[in-house]
């Protein structure tokens, strides 16, 4: 995998006349990256402008050398991105393997493959004759990402993946997202949840208003409780032993 596979540069991003990405600029490699920070910062426009669902852009967006802006989705997906949208966007009438269907036989190559779907996530197999709105939200969540990767990607971008989750289902998912760079699969990360965050990624991107504000690590951001503060207007991490005045919450 080279140093950059994928590499955002100047990237600006338009909702009619709203300017919500501001000259943004992010490489992204072997190392896994999250991108963080609060609500309305342009995390999820990021994600939809590399994959080609953004309507207007401009700058230059390039997987592997090769341009995305003003390719649609599907030739983006086919280059090796897979994407799992915050909200999972799955067919409430479909079953479980249904949905596999859908993107079986498109894989780029011989790794992934229901079998093996079935293998990193068992639950779904117990379920494949279900639909997806009987399915819980942990449960969806793992098909949103089982169909992602039957695209055999080398990268992955996942929106908000623990969004909505119990702390349990949370702790399984981040494990099979470990053992999915541990084989390498790049990962670009947007996460709410700090603790996800610099769990799955050391190197961590903070977004404020459109723009990339700062770079650091999840070593830092986990010792600097004034930045966790700052960037995401959250109370500090903390070991539960901890104890102490928490301060205020920013509004």
């Amino acid at each position: 995998m080279p140093d950059s596979l994928l590499e955002v540069r100047g990237l600006n991003g338009y909702y009619g006349n709203a300017h919500v990405l501001q000259d943004v600029s992010l490489d992204v490699g072997a190392e896994p990256v999250a991108v963080i920070g609060r609500n309305g910062m342009g995390k999820s426009t990021l994600c939809l402008a590399v994959m080609g669902l953004l309507e207007s852009t401009d700058g230059s967006i390039r997987f592997k050398g090769e341009e995305l802006v003003g390719l649609p989705p599907y030739k983006v997906a086919a280059l090796g991105i897979g994407f799992v949208p915050q909200g999972r966007r799955l067919f409430p009438s479909l079953t479980v393997e249904e949905h596999l269907r859908l993107v079986g036989g498109r894989a780029n190559g011989s790794g992934w493959n229901s079998d093996r779907v079935y293998e990193l996530f068992p639950r779904l197999a117990e379920r494949r004759s279900q639909s997806a709105m009987q399915l819980s939200g942990g449960e969806q969540q793992m098909l949103a990402v089982a169909r992602a990767l039957l695209l055999d990607p080398e990268l992955l971008i996942m929106d908000e993946p623990s969004e909505g989750l119990a702390p349990t289902v949370v702790e399984d998912l981040v494990e099979a997202i470990k053992g999915l760079t541990a084989e390498g699969t790049a990962l670009l990360l947007v996460e709410q949840n700090l603790g996800v965050a610099v769990a799955l990624a050391e190197r961590q991107v903070v977004m404020v208003a459109g723009r990339i504000a700062a770079e650091t690590t999840a070593a830092q951001l986990e010792g600097d409780a004034e930045a966790q503060r700052r960037y995401l207007g959250v109370e500090p991490l903390r070991d539960e032993a901890e104890t102490g005045d928490a301060g205020e919450k920013e509004a």
